[in-house]
């Protein structure tokens, strides 16, 4: 069973992509409730789908995707910004507008290349490609992400609960939810090596969808979000080292699992509150 365990750690750019993992995990993680209780998840899926033309961009001229891929969220970010500014177009119809135009531009571009095998793995993921520049990235992402929710933790509590009240003590919900937009921005960049653009807003939404269902406070979920993050990517990553698959898709239904079974408990725990008060 050790062995079974520690095989994989034989090999320096297995141990990468396992560590490459925990830090995309962790950083979607301390986001998702902000994002599901903020209704963000259009956004987010926005976000994801935008950073493909960067993508495509980077490969087609040769340098580092995570260059293309933040340079392309930051202008889906922006563009949002700027659509929105004085309420002159719906927040939801300008993410659209943002999202529907550079993902078609991704799409476009994704014919000047000679083979769509060549960026299966920035689609689908693949955890074990990861290089040492690309871990140092997230690893600094992933501190500047969780450093900014620990830092901002009250402001973004209360503009997702209580917008009014938020105003009336100065701050601005317009501002921190474009903070946080930018921070799900750059989360993505990170988290695409890990299970790719198609299904990298499962590690946004599904960790604090599953803790949701078993905790009410935020920090209750936010640290439950973390766990079910970290421990879907464990078992993805030894899923695709040992059955030879997709590390995005093994995480995501790894991450659906645990949703599915949290679920379960929390309605079968109401129905035994509901038996007992009853009774």
């Amino acid at each position: 069973m050790i062995a079974w365990l520690t095989e994989p750690f034989m090999y320096a750019f297995i141990l990468r992509g396992l560590l490459a993992g925990i830090l995309a995990s962790l950083a979607c993680a301390a986001l998702s409730p902000f994002v599901v209780w903020r209704g963000m998840s259009f956004a987010g899926d926005a976000v994801a789908h935008s950073i493909l033309p960067g993508i495509v961009i980077a490969y087609i001229f040769g340098f580092s995707y995570i260059i293309g891929a933040l340079g392309a969220a930051i202008v889906a970010v922006i563009g949002i910004g700027l659509l929105t500014r004085r309420k002159s177009m719906r927040e939801d119809t300008a993410i659209g507008v943002i999202f529907v135009g550079l993902f078609a531009l991704g799409i476009l571009l994704l014919g000047r290349i000679s083979t769509f095998q060549d960026l299966n793995h920035i689609l689908f993921g693949n955890i074990l490609g990861v290089n040492r520049t690309d871990l140092v990235f997230m690893l600094i992402v992933t501190f500047v992400v969780l450093l900014g929710v620990v830092l901002f933790y009250k402001e973004l509590l209360v503009t997702s609960f209580d917008p009014a009240h938020a105003v009336a003590i100065g701050l601005s919900p317009a501002v921190i939810r474009y903070g946080l937009l930018g921070a799900v921005a750059i989360t993505t960049v990170i988290a695409v090596q890990a299970v790719g653009i198609v299904l990298v807003l499962a590690l946004l939404i599904t960790p604090a969808a599953a803790a949701s269902a078993l905790a009410k406070k935020m920090k209750h979920i936010m640290l439950l979000s973390a766990g079910f993050s970290l421990m879907a990517t464990v078992i993805g990553f030894y899923l695709s080292y040992y059955f030879d698959v997709a590390s995005g898709p093994a995480i995501v239904l790894v991450l659906t699992a645990i949703f599915i079974l949290s679920w379960v408990i929390s309605r079968l725990t109401e129905r035994t509150g509901r038996h007992y008060s009853e009774g």
